[in-house]
């Protein structure tokens, strides 16, 4: 378990800290090159930890224990934020700025969302800033000590990829978009034919070139009518046998007959066929290499701050 905690709270040297209402008067618990780590920020991390653990889902451990890993995530901090100083590196607001965009990207929210977010979790925009500066100071960090000393070739490169070859298979799929009429069970038999009747009209419809994604839209029973019965790319192995009997005798752009299944009647066209096969070298060689330097960073920076820690000088005063 410690070894997890210990793990854990490395991680949490790169993402974002969470906000600490406790309030206490404040005491040195430790001195990192002289430098003092106090009782108060003892306290936050142990929180801050506490509260991130509950939250991945995993059990909180005993007081002790908890106070041991926050106490050895608040040193790598010190040492980290030592470095930081020492190399003179250097954040700028643009930085910052483009930062949050991409948060706000990659998760698809509006700023009125993301400080919504924070609110919620007690935190102030400026100190949200003041967080993501830390965090971009310290990937700085890693890649002027870490990462730029990292080599990856390509024969380390192909070996990963002759010996991790299955999961380079691209399976056999078949992009389809679907017009369903549900048959729920129980219903009698004339509620039945009117549905086949129904389903027999909008194929004819289809073979005789209407568009198949407005037939969907204003048909279907299924959530995908909303876009047009898109389907997207189904793995053979995902399909029922009805289904998967159908569409293989398909071409791209033809339309199937009515397909019956325990849930209803479909109607299928196909988009596109993708043929099971290999993925070659060449297609998946920058992301083997971005999957080794990811590995190797992880490595040499827990590494690089085992090295840092064995020539500072820490001198723990709260011992409790």
């Amino acid at each position: 378990m410690k070894k997890k905690l210990l793990l854990f709270s490395a991680i949490l040297l790169i993402v974002m800290p969470v906000a600490v209402s406790a309030e206490m008067v404040s005491s040195i618990a430790v001195l990192v090159n002289g430098d003092p780590i106090t009782t108060y920020d003892l306290a936050k991390e142990q929180e801050a930890l506490a509260r991130n653990i509950k939250e991945s889902g995993d059990p909180v451990p005993g007081t002790d224990q908890l106070r041991q890993v926050a106490l050895e995530s608040l040193i790598n901090k010190k040492l980290i934020e030592q470095k930081i100083q020492e190399l003179g590196i250097k954040i700028s607001d643009d930085e910052i700025n483009k930062a949050i965009e991409d948060v706000k990207k990659t998760n698809n929210i509006s700023e009125e969302k993301l400080l919504a977010a924070l609110a919620a979790r007690g935190i102030s925009f400026d100190d949200y800033k003041a967080q993501l500066k830390e965090q971009l100071e310290r990937l700085r960090l890693i890649s002027v000590e870490v990462r730029s000393k990292i080599q990856i070739g390509e024969k380390e490169i192909r070996e990963y990829y002759n010996e991790h070859a299955d999961k380079f298979q691209v399976d056999e799929a078949f992009h389809v978009r679907q017009i369903f009429f549900a048959i729920p069970s129980g219903v009698d038999q004339a509620q039945k034919l009117k549905v086949e009747e129904k389903a027999k009209k909008v194929l004819s419809e289809a073979k005789g070139g209407a568009d198949f994604a407005e037939l969907a839209k204003k048909h279907s029973d299924d959530l995908s009518g909303r876009d047009g019965g898109d389907l997207g790319f189904l793995k053979r192995g995902d399909l029922i046998r009805e289904i998967g009997s159908a569409l293989s005798g398909l071409k791209p752009g033809e339309v199937s007959g009515l397909i019956r299944t325990s849930a209803g009647i479909h109607i299928m066209k196909l988009e596109e066929y993708r043929k099971g096969q290999q993925r070659d070298f060449d297609s998946v060689k920058r992301e083997i290499e971005d999957l080794l330097y990811r590995q190797k960073s992880e490595e040499r920076f827990s590494q690089w701050l085992d090295g840092l820690r064995k020539n500072a000088a820490i001198e723990i005063l709260d011992k409790k």
